[in-house]
């Protein structure tokens, strides 16, 4: 089933007329920062606004992705946040995603009432939360976000790109592909990889290694 507007409908019956779906975007991949995204929608206006088809981003298509988004644009409130590789190293995937999270709802123009959250996790924030696992195929707002994160990330890996072309990040956005893994092997890490991510860290392990041994050949 697609989403509803049931959440938030719930939401306004207990008083809360600004609400906020909450999603991120890019916790799996080696490569790039992981961001979120805070979407207030008039969920009795989705039709008007043409966004009917909002779903899960990852049950969308590139170009469905990339259509909502900009329909977003006059169609819902919108902030955005995000936490560098760096974050994410010294704070765990986990910490990083909530700290992008509180950062998207900073930067909303309107500070929600209340705010739905997807998954079974929510970051500290001024105003009540609600968690719902897998709230991005059940929410109207959560979808939206999720549509949000997805292509500004995205885009972020796509300009990322060019500079180190091998990696293909353009098509695999920092996930570990086999032509992401085979970069890595051959290329080694970049300034954007995840350091405390396993195939990067054994990357690092390995460099590390080959020095030892130049170091050593060097004493000889």
């Amino acid at each position: 089933m697609p989403p509803s507007s049931l959440f938030e409908r719930a939401a306004r019956k207990q008083g809360y007329e600004i609400v906020a779906g909450i999603d991120e975007a890019g916790r799996g991949p080696w490569a790039g920062p992981v961001y979120a995204a805070a979407a207030i929608v008039d969920t009795r206006k989705i039709a008007k606004k043409g966004l009917s088809s909002l779903d899960d981003s990852k049950k969308l298509s590139p170009e469905q992705r990339e259509e909502l988004f900009e329909r977003l644009k006059g169609g819902a409130v919108v902030g955005v946040g995000w936490a560098s590789v760096q974050e994410i190293d010294r704070l765990n995937i986990l910490w990083a995603s909530m700290l992008a999270m509180q950062r998207a709802v900073a930067a909303l123009p309107i500070a929600p009432q209340y705010c739905l959250v997807d998954g079974n996790r929510a970051p500290v924030l001024p105003c009540p939360c609600e968690t719902i696992v897998e709230g991005d195929a059940r929410s109207f707002s959560i979808a939206a976000a999720s549509v949000v994160a997805k292509v500004t990330r995205d885009r972020i890996m796509v300009g990322l790109a060019p500079e180190y072309p091998e990696y293909r990040w353009e098509s695999n956005k920092g996930y570990g592909t086999p032509d992401h893994r085979d970069a890595l092997r051959r290329l080694g890490v970049t300034p954007h990889h995840r350091r405390s991510w396993y195939p990067v860290f054994n990357r690092l392990s390995q460099l590390t290694l080959d020095l030892r041994d130049v170091d050593a050949l060097d004493s000889l």
